[in-house]
């Protein structure tokens, strides 16, 4: 997150056209994330149905990271310019389609580890813990941003490994494999301690038949399977060889769940069944959906160009510029992953906050509030960048440094949004297990259909950002504006739409994670 957008940069792939290579986020995690979440739900794998889908996940993940960080070595052995890095200021033709293949196939990855880490955790933990639980992953994941963003806040590491360093990669280059290939060190313990640890009870291939792909959301509980926990093994098996004897009435039970629920889990089915699953919703999830689209949509317009803002807006650095300009966009992208490093600090305190405040406040007015916070930090980005202006004369584009008033009131605005993130990486998954509590069934379709107010925000951000701010003159501040408006409308309709849920409710409600 830190050095992707710099990347991409360096590589020579424009701005208005760097917004389109995030498309690959909404789309995997459109196909991608409910059919694994569904499959890991089936998997009758003897290791468990949701560590196979890590450990897999996680190799991808090496190999994508590796694809990145060594895209523009790769690209210059492939036939690029042979011209030293420091100097080539144009594209790298094949360097930046390296990238953009291990890019998108990181992003697959991450979606295959995703769904089924969260469903493990939730596996584990009991009804009175998984709430627990939630503000353990939270924190966890806080320490793993804050180990990160720390990587992206030095802007050392291709001194610590000049070995990394090459007439293909200076810098930058040299600092994102360094930190790429630590973070691969990091997730090779991370995977081992989870696949070693999380002790899974395999699930029997009568249980398997008995999880219906459109259960939870179509059917009503009577005619959906029952969730794995509730039912009891129907496979004994033979300890002196390994064998499982498998009764013959499950090989018929397979036929007449094929034959009476059309059983399909291929990515088209899937899909299929989300988009039906929109007409059964209880009618308070409409609400919950557009709630959760409209946040998201004012999300990512950050999450995509956060370092960038920093170096281009507050620090007034350009990637293709003069040296100095150069210089000033990397400290601005440093300091952008310092400020994402308090970002996640904040995060993480905020997450054992949650459920207190749900419990005083209820959730709907939580969600609110993260909504309204988020108006005004991404209100705050254009008023920053305004008295930036105002300032120099010059235009933010093309002025070297700026003012330390505006660059800690930058921190700040990263920092505050820890709260609403938070909040927002939690309180829609709580609220949608509360909802649809009632309806039975595994959890791979009540997440996917939530994800669909994800990646849908997340396409038209990433197919319209960079033509919206080429319309005005290239920056970022465009996208920004428009996503405090969204994040306005989102608490708006938060507190006018959203179904009042007791504190109870939330405190025995399920472990869902964004």
């Amino acid at each position: 997150m830190a050095f992707i957008s710099v990347m991409d940069l360096t590589l020579g792939i424009g701005h208005a056209f760097s917004s389109f290579i995030w498309l690959c986020g909404p789309i995997t995690g459109l196909v991608v994330q409910p059919c694994v979440g569904i499959w890991s739900d089936k998997c009758t794998s003897k290791y468990g149905r949701r560590r196979p889908f890590i450990l897999a996940g996680s190799l991808l993940i090496s190999v994508s990271v590796i694809l990145i960080g060594f895209s523009a070595d790769i690209g210059y052995h492939l036939g690029d310019t042979k011209e030293h890095c420091s100097t080539f200021k144009g594209t790298r033709t094949k360097a930046a389609f390296i990238f953009i293949i291990g890019f998108w196939l990181l992003d697959l990855a991450n979606n295959t580890v995703q769904g089924p880490a969260r469903a493990l955790l939730a596996d584990l933990a009991g009804p009175d813990q998984r709430n627990t639980a939630n503000a353990v992953f939270c924190s966890w994941m806080a320490v793993g941003n804050i180990l990160g963003f720390s990587s992206g806040a030095s802007g050392k590491w291709h001194e610590w490994f000049p070995f990394l360093l090459s007439r293909a990669c200076c810098e930058a280059c040299g600092n994102l494999k360094a930190a790429f290939l630590i973070a691969v060190l990091f997730l090779t313990l991370c995977t081992l301690v989870t696949i070693y640890f999380a002790d899974e009870v395999p699930l029997t291939l009568n249980e398997a038949h008995r999880l219906s792909d459109s259960a939870p959301l179509l059917d009503d509980v009577q005619q959906n399977g029952l969730e794995s926990s509730r039912l009891k093994p129907d496979i004994a098996v033979d300890s002196a060889n390994g064998r499982s004897d498998i009764n013959l009435k499950h090989a018929n039970s397979k036929v007449e769940d094929d034959q009476n629920h059309g059983f399909n889990d291929g990515p088209g089915a899937v899909l299929v069944n989300l988009l039906t699953s929109l007409r059964h919703l209880p009618p308070a999830m409409h609400s919950v959906l557009i709630v959760m689209a409209l946040s998201w949509l004012s999300w990512f317009p950050f999450f995509l160009f956060d370092t960038d803002w920093m170096g281009r807006e507050v620090y007034h650095g350009d990637p293709k510029g003069s040296t100095s300009e150069i210089k000033a966009y990397d400290q601005g992208v440093r300091e952008g992953a310092f400020g994402l490093l308090l970002n996640s600090v904040i995060l993480g305190i905020s997450s054992f906050l949650i459920e207190p405040m749900c419990q005083r406040m209820g959730a709907k007015l939580v969600w609110a509030l993260s909504n309204f916070i988020v108006f005004a930090c991404m209100a705050g980005t254009a008023i920053i960048s305004l008295i930036s202006v105002k300032e120099y004369s010059q235009g933010i584009e093309h002025v070297i440094g700026g003012s330390a008033t505006i660059k800690n009131a930058s921190l700040v605005v990263f920092a505050l949004l820890g709260f609403p993130l938070a909040i927002t990486y939690s309180v829609p998954f709580s609220v949608t297990a509360q909802l649809t509590a009632d309806s039975g069934g595994g959890q791979g379709l009540a997440i996917g259909v939530l994800n669909l107010a994800i990646v849908v925000p997340q396409m038209i951000v990433s197919l319209g950002a960079g033509p919206w701010d080429a319309l005005f003159g290239g920056g970022n501040i465009p996208a920004f504006v428009l996503a405090s408006f969204a994040a306005l409308a989102a608490g708006v309709i938060a507190i006018r739409r959203l179904p009042n849920l007791s504190s109870s409710s939330f405190t025995s409600s399920g472990f869902h994670f964004g």
